[in-house]
């Protein structure tokens, strides 16, 4: 028996690193899913690797007429959600506070906070009473972070965006909870030039990236009953980056 059997989950930016990873633990846990993702192509891959439990719905959070569809694709299927993973985020340096365009930080923080609290709101009508909602904050969001300043505050957003959403919509039952992951082994890490890999692993006491899959154990903990009496709060899953 798992820990979402008969479940509904919702993971935005799903179709590749840590939302894949949540993704496909969800699924072993007894969830039916739907997932997200800009690219097409990516997006049909994760669907066939989840298997029957998973669908794929192509949109860019960004987009507000995207997320509507989302939602309506899931109140089609007769839907309701017990879980929201959003999920979606991400974003380089954004430049210094003297270099940084108004084109870059509009890029880093519609990504980041506008899309995270545009997924909530357009999913409030579909959200079940008691529902679990998970914001993918950042250590980022706890520590300054030279150039990468933009990210680093629209995740410290996404956090507080937990604690007054926590509030907001306790009189449901719903819990929301942050959960902040510190440098994890995702294809954007590994895409990121070899010495800020090497700096933000040898900032970790545990001495290495965390895995997808770890992340995805501290998701599946918010989204069960095992988490019932937490909301407001955030999870940190760093190796102790930010916590020591």
């Amino acid at each position: 028996m798992g820990q979402l059997d008969g479940k509904v989950a919702v993971i935005t930016g799903g179709s590749a690193g840590i939302g894949l990873a949540i993704a496909h633990r969800f699924v072993r846990e007894g969830a039916r899913v739907f997932v997200t993702g800009r690219r097409e192509t990516e997006l049909a891959r994760a669907v066939a690797e989840l298997g029957d439990a998973a669908s794929g719905v192509p949109g860019d959070i960004t987009e507000v007429p995207a997320l509507d569809r989302l939602f309506a694709r899931i109140a089609e299927a007769g839907c309701g959600i017990d879980v929201l993973v959003a999920n979606a985020g991400g974003g380089g340096p954004a430049g210094g506070v003297a270099d940084c365009t108004e084109e870059r930080f509009d890029a880093v923080s519609d990504l980041n906070f506008r899309g995270t609290f545009f997924t909530v709101q357009r999913a409030l009508p579909l959200l079940r009473d008691g529902a679990s909602v998970i914001l993918l904050g950042s250590a980022a969001g706890s520590a300054g972070s030279a150039r990468y300043g933009v990210y680093a505050a629209t995740k410290a957003a996404v956090r507080s965006l937990a604690r007054s959403l926590a509030l907001e919509l306790a009189g449901r039952g719903i819990r929301v909870n942050a959960l902040s992951p510190g440098p994890v082994d995702t294809p954007s890490l590994a895409g990121a030039p070899a010495e800020l890999r090497a700096r933000v692993t040898a900032a970790v006491p545990l001495g290495r990236a965390g895995r997808p899959e770890e992340v995805a154990a501290a998701a599946l903990f918010l989204a069960s009953a095992e988490s019932s009496f937490v909301t407001g709060a955030e999870l940190p899953v760093d190796g102790g980056a930010g916590q020591v």
